[in-house]
């Protein structure tokens, strides 16, 4: 008897609500030791929308649930139980695998995507939607009002160089994401 997790297909956009449906399921089926976990694999990430700094929650998998379970014994009648609950679930589908046989995910892989969602709890990961190559204006600091050309984006530290022409000359600038707005 040995816990493992496996990717659900299910309907994409309503996860969340589709997974917490599922726990509720198995608990009132009685199953829920068999199948104790249902996530949905996100990571969190900042962006700046309207000039504003949020931090939102961005699915690794849209349109997929891990499920840790114990359904190694195929036989066993709370096994399928379990399986036929999951079933039942509105917008859930299937467990991927092999001849509607579910296949575990890799336990380096779980690690990673657990890891990946822990550090991006603690340290959210900047979404910069800019890229090299374009025009942006500066909104703020010595260089306010200065138009320029994004030459680097490094979203680990969430800034942006800009090559912006001061006397004639090119100049990199190093700013933060949020001094600057496309054009």
């Amino acid at each position: 008897m040995g816990m493992r997790w496996y990717f659900v297909r299910c309907q994409s956009g309503r996860e969340d609500s589709i997974a917490k449906n599922a726990l509720l399921r198995l608990k009132i089926a009685g199953v829920a030791d068999v199948v104790p976990q249902v996530l949905v694999p996100f990571e969190r990430v900042t962006d700046l929308k309207n000039g504003k700094k949020r931090v939102k929650n961005k699915k690794l998998y849209p349109g997929y649930l891990m499920v840790q379970a114990d359904l190694e014994d195929a036989e066993d009648v709370r096994v399928i139980k379990a399986r036929n609950t999951l079933r039942e679930v509105d917008g859930l589908g299937d467990f991927l695998g092999t001849r509607g046989e579910p296949t575990p995910i890799n336990e380096v892989e779980v690690q990673k995507t657990l890891a990946r969602m822990s550090d991006s709890e603690s340290r959210p990961q900047v979404t910069i939607g800019l890229h090299k190559g374009d025009m942006v204006k500066i909104k703020s600091g010595a260089f306010d009002g200065f138009d320029g050309v994004v030459d680097d984006v490094n979203p680990d530290k969430g800034t942006v160089r800009v090559i912006v022409t001061i006397f004639g000359r090119p100049t990199p600038v190093e700013l933060e994401y949020w001094e600057v707005e496309p054009m």
